[in-house]
């Protein structure tokens, strides 16, 4: 009679879960159209926020979203660093498929006139031809002149800078350009000194950079809760970018920090977690709390040289292990998705393009191509929605490249043209135990796909410095026979 009951019991306890599961299913799928709000920060470390289990930086705000929320354990950028890793976002695609796999040019103003190629429909696009009100605040770094500039790519609304980063005190940038300006030097100025925007012109920004972009996305809730169409507001925060520049009062949250870069990176981190807290008060204020769905990410890892920390991750920004782009994620959305769950199957920031456009009732273009997939179905369920399918990362650097693949828990590694490793990074994040000898044939079958899925790549448009660009060219780049080379299988 004891195993009957218990058996009973155990058969209730599934009923109730899948019954729980499809009330999930059936509560987003009659929610309104969700208000989607998208906060990038940029080079975050994986371990830099409380859900995470920073031992030092508190992130409060974040941390009640993300526990109220999904936590997404093994959530991937398309690449380790700023400008492919935000093409990808915003395309939907890996960025070596259009050849925006290195950083827009640096050295002269307006990015050498370069941008991502306006065929790549944007996401923003797609929301914004579907009714919604779209907003992008903050780091852009997708290119710089009129055809490239977020008005033209889907934004109503745009505040921020074009370039790939900022200064983060006004009396600091606002003197240079001052004299830059009487001088008649505006295009030899650093580009991280030059005036915020709105809309194409210049403003005058008085407040820390970040506090004036968490008032601009206040600024921007506000606006569309006047609205009847649902908003898309794209956030994308330049801290905890270098230079590194905090509050005092930021520091001072954290007295038992004594490396002044780590404080220093702490205040900025804090800065934005402020910011969402007076974001999240502005939805309550304006009756948009409920049906807003928050998603959280960094661009890519973290620098553990400049403060940052990514543990139990290898490595940081640039890196193909993975404290190069396994990110600090979550999604938040009361009305859609229940809240305490943590998802640790893998997902790819391509998923946000088809996800997004799904649940806005969206149509993307017939003709615009997609790597990412909807998601959502299975992060409800919380089963693996790519199971069974790869996840790339491809970095060029010094006339090699690093590349990586996963499928389900397994990921196979080269750098440089070093040997191939595996590594079970579901049971081993920091990629400490290789597995390779174990698992050749598969090996060899995630190399053979890769290789077909870089036959589709095209050479880059850009370069971020000349010297990138010759060493590309000298080094006959990019040497795919040497990337894809596996040693063979031992009988």
């Amino acid at each position: 009679m004891h195993i009957k009951r218990v058996a009973q019991l155990l058969l209730s306890l599934i009923i109730i879960v899948q019954g729980m599961l499809f009330v999930s299913l059936v509560h987003a799928a009659e929610a309104p159209r969700p208000n989607i709000l998208f906060i990038l920060t940029d080079d975050q470390g994986y371990a830099d926020v409380g859900f995470n289990g920073s031992p030092d930086i508190i992130t409060p705000n974040l941390d009640k979203l993300a526990e109220n929320g999904t936590i997404f354990t093994s959530a991937y950028v398309v690449h380790p660093f700023c400008g492919p890793s935000r093409a990808g976002l915003m395309t939907g695609r890996y960025p070596h498929k259009f050849g925006s796999q290195f950083n827009l040019p640096s050295k002269y103003g307006m990015s050498g006139g370069l941008g991502i190629d306006v065929k790549e429909t944007f996401i923003s696009k797609v929301l914004q031809d579907a009714g919604y009100y779209t907003g992008a605040i903050g780091k852009w770094h997708l290119g710089e002149t009129a055809e490239f500039h977020p008005n033209n790519r889907g934004f109503d609304e745009f505040y921020g800078f074009l370039n790939g980063g900022h200064v983060y005190f006004p009396e600091k940038f606002q003197k240079v350009w001052k004299q830059g300006r009487e001088r008649g030097q505006y295009h030899s100025i650093w580009h991280y000194m030059k005036p915020l925007e709105y809309n194409g012109q210049d403003v005058q920004e008085n407040e820390y950079v970040t506090d004036g972009l968490s008032r601009e996305a206040v600024k921007f809730i506000e606006k569309a809760g006047k609205k009847d169409e649902p908003f898309f507001l794209y956030l994308a925060y330049n801290a905890p970018h270098t230079p590194l520049e905090a509050k005092e009062e930021d520091m001072a949250m954290f007295p038992n920090i004594k490396d002044k870069k780590r404080k220093t990176y702490a205040g900025m981190v804090y800065a934005v977690d402020r910011g969402v807290k007076r974001i999240v008060q502005s939805l309550k204020d304006t009756g948009q709390y409920d049906n807003t769905m928050i998603v959280f990410l960094s661009d890519n890892g973290g620098r553990p040289d400049q403060g940052a920390n990514n543990y139990p991750l290898q490595e940081g920004k640039g890196s193909v292990l993975e404290g190069g782009y396994r990110t600090p994620m979550f999604i938040h959305w009361p009305k859609g998705l229940h809240g305490g769950n943590k998802y640790k199957h893998p997902v790819s920031a391509l998923d946000f393009y088809p996800t997004f456009a799904n649940l806005a009732g969206a149509k993307v273009p017939e003709h615009k191509k997609l790597d990412g997939k909807d998601i959502w179905p299975a992060v409800v369920r919380n089963k693996s929605a790519r199971a069974g399918e790869n996840i790339y990362v491809m970095r060029h650097w010094a006339g090699k490249s690093d590349v990586a693949v996963r499928r389900d828990n397994i990921k196979a590694v080269k750098l440089k043209h070093g040997a191939w490793q595996m590594y079970d990074v579901d049971n081993d994040p920091g990629e400490t135990q290789n597995i390779v000898e174990q698992n050749r044939f598969l090996l060899q079958e995630l190399v053979a796909e890769f290789e077909i899925w870089s036959w589709t790549n095209v050479q880059p448009q850009w370069f971020y410095t000349h010297n990138e660009g010759a060493t590309w060219r000298k080094h006959g780049m990019p040497r795919f026979d040497q990337t894809f080379k596996i040693a063979p299988i031992k009988n």
